[in-house]
């Protein structure tokens, strides 16, 4: 989508991520007036994740066509930019983290996007349905990277002895986000009808578990280390707010990804830090004052680099 006008390039641009943004601060203000609390976000965060964003996944899987899904170049070009991503942050750890033990929270950082929650909405509000197709392959295919890569880089630097990854890969078998995608994409493939009272179901729930999952995430986000800059939380910021969009945007344009798709791309790989990267440092009793910093300032962050993002591909005529 080609916009002449660079007021209209920036009123589309700032139309996907101002939504988002609002949601984010009625999550946070709810919290400081106590209308929600943490119990709340626990339990409708497990609800999302568990029931709201599978059935989502799947109703978008086994509705959507295949063509609009499936552009391998797209998936190249994400896989490419997540490990040079992830490799570019392992070999730089060193300068920006004074203590070993805090590599891995720098890493995951980095690399790790928080594409289930924040990049589908970007998508969804960006292109509707469709975004939310052309998105689910990408999604469910960096998920399987992200939890793998970050096992191993929290165990490097924190439990070098624990180097299984055996449970991950259990865990990954049993991600109902996964699961959901897979069985949506049998059904397309299938051609099987669904009851029409099934997806008319899902769909109402489907528009229900964004705006609450970002309503959580604002409830979770503590505000004042916005302002705790060091050089590990800005590097890792850079990495993930700058160069990976970068990074994916370059490769895809060299392989002819134009319009949607390319949108698509950017939106994914510009999402902040993922919020569930904080969750597993605390379990393996990381620093997780880092994996807060990293979180927050990428999450904020995100609402103008995504905007700048846009407006630049369409000014330049990519979208």
């Amino acid at each position: 989508m080609i916009i002449d006008s660079p007021f209209a390039t920036l009123s589309f641009a700032f139309s996907v991520t101002a939504p988002i943004f609002v949601m984010l601060v009625l999550g946070i203000a709810l919290k400081r007036v106590h209308m929600i609390n943490e119990d709340f976000i626990k339990v409708a965060s497990q609800l999302v994740y568990n029931i709201g964003l599978p059935v989502m996944l799947f109703t978008t899987c086994a509705t959507a066509h295949f063509g609009e899904m499936a552009d391998m170049k797209v998936l190249v070009a994400f896989s490419v930019m997540t490990l040079m991503v992830f490799l570019g942050s392992l070999l730089t750890a060193h300068w920006h983290c004074e203590d070993a033990r805090d590599h891995g929270v720098f890493i995951q950082g980095a690399f790790r996007g928080n594409l289930v929650i924040l990049g589908l909405a970007f998508c969804a509000n960006a292109y509707g349905e469709r975004g939310l197709a052309i998105a689910a392959l990408p999604v469910a295919m960096t998920v399987v990277f992200y939890n793998v890569f970050s096992v191993y880089v929290l165990n490097r630097s924190l439990h070098p002895a624990n180097s299984s990854l055996k449970p991950t890969i259990i865990g990954i078998a049993k991600n109902p986000l996964i699961i959901a995608i897979l069985l949506g994409l049998i059904v397309n493939a299938a051609s099987l009808t669904s009851p029409k009272v099934l997806m008319d179901s899902g769909k109402y729930l489907s528009q229900m578990v964004l705006p609450l999952a970002l309503i959580c995430i604002g409830g979770a986000l503590d505000v004042s280390r916005f302002a705790k800059f060091d050089s590990a939380t800005l590097s890792a910021s850079v990495w993930k707010l700058f160069l990976s969009p970068i990074i994916a945007c370059a490769i895809a344009i060299m392989l002819g990804v134009r319009g949607q798709n390319l949108a698509i791309l950017f939106l994914l790989a510009a999402s902040p830090t993922a919020t569930i990267s904080f969750v597993m440092v605390q379990a393996v009793n990381g620093n997780t004052k880092l994996a807060a910093n990293i979180i927050v300032q990428t999450t904020l962050g995100s609402m103008l680099t995504v905007t700048l993002g846009l407006w630049l591909l369409q000014a330049a005529g990519f979208i």
